[in-house]
């Protein structure tokens, strides 16, 4: 009698079974996730890409103001009048839309030259100014020199609050223009847990001579619910700003050889040396002191120990100023024993 020839696809079935399928097994254990990329300015989930910063006005009618919330990084600076101005940081995600957009201030050079070559863009610079940007390690992409479909205007806004970035198509003109900008790299801090020691609080006031700033912690959202003069810090989208850290980095501010076009004195503030500060994180403070030993080197924090702070993952806030922060601590509760 002929024996009959299985089929192959049973062939390969009965010989799994004999095997106990242990090859495919061990096949399977060794398939990996594909890894995903952090962005080393914000540690969350993001690409690395080329770094875009942008000058916003932080007046209260600039807001709500418009693409904050998905900026790695920003920097809350003192400008002429004692009110603030922004840098906003962008890496892992570039919004349609930024804005109120303004000019430029001298501190800005020192600030951003720890990030490499960035992408600049803002409104216009006071005219003794316009040089040093020119000559700084970045790309000038001033509202000066751009047309008016990248720096738009919003009707609904008055002048001169009104001026809006196309973000995105500045960022498709540096790749047609082939500008060299730098991709986000590490300019100082990192990511991970906190430390074990901290002073637990439930709010922090941030304060400059005609501005200040409150962040609120968040048990609900894990962030810091910003507040700007009192009022909820809303974007355009209706969200409440709320980064995951908070920096108050405590700077000398001093007066700069510009002036605004009114006479007002320029402030600079000294983001390179050394100085103390606080980083906000899990609903926390930590003391701690930074350094920066050159502009092009990136800002570190450490704790009294000498060990580093890191910060927790998500969007950074760095205020820059010269008046010790107010903050808020929880209500102690009282002991069972005591209530009776």
């Amino acid at each position: 009698m002929r024996s009959k020839l299985l089929p192959f696809g049973l062939l390969i079935t009965s010989a799994l079974v004999l095997t106990g399928c242990s090859s495919v097994s061990r096949t399977i254990g060794h398939i990996k996730p594909t890894p995903v990329e952090t962005n080393v300015l914000s540690g969350r989930e993001g690409v690395n890409g080329p770094v875009l910063v942008v000058k916003v006005d932080d007046t209260n009618m600039a807001h709500p103001q418009i693409g904050l919330e998905d900026a790695d990084v920003v920097y809350i600076e003192q400008v002429e009048g004692g009110v603030t101005r922004l840098a906003a940081v962008f890496s892992s995600k570039v919004p349609t839309e930024v804005g109120p957009v303004r000019s430029a201030r001298i501190s800005d050079i020192e600030i951003l030259s720890q990030y490499g070559r960035v992408a600049f863009a803002y409104s216009g610079a006071q005219k003794k100014l316009l040089p040093v940007i020119a000559a700084a390690n970045l790309q000038n992409l001033g509202a000066q020199a751009q047309p008016p479909t990248i720096y738009t205007r919003d009707p609904t806004r008055v002048n001169p609050y009104s001026m809006i970035l196309r973000a995105d198509l500045l960022m498709a003109k540096i790749i047609e223009k082939s500008y060299q900008i730098d991709s986000a790299k590490s300019v100082g801090w990192s990511f991970g847990d906190a430390p074990v020691s901290g002073d637990a609080i439930t709010s922090a006031t941030m304060h400059w001579p005609a501005a200040r700033y409150d962040a609120q912690w968040s048990q609900t959202n894990k962030c810091w619910l910003l507040f700007h003069n009192s009022n909820p810090n809303y974007v355009r989208t209706g969200k409440q700003l709320c980064p995951t850290t908070v920096v108050i980095q405590m700077v000398s501010i001093t007066a700069s050889q510009y002036h605004d076009k009114v006479g007002g004195v320029t402030p600079f503030s000294n983001t390179v040396g050394n100085g103390t500060g606080y980083i906000l994180r899990d609903g926390k403070s930590f003391a701690g002191t930074w350094v920066r030993t050159s502009p092009d080197q990136g800002t570190t924090w450490n704790s009294a120990d000498g060990s580093e702070i890191s910060f927790a993952p998500g969007q950074v806030w760095v205020a820059l100023t010269d008046t010790a922060p107010d903050f808020t601590h929880p209500i102690p509760q009282a002991s069972s024993s005591a209530t009776k």
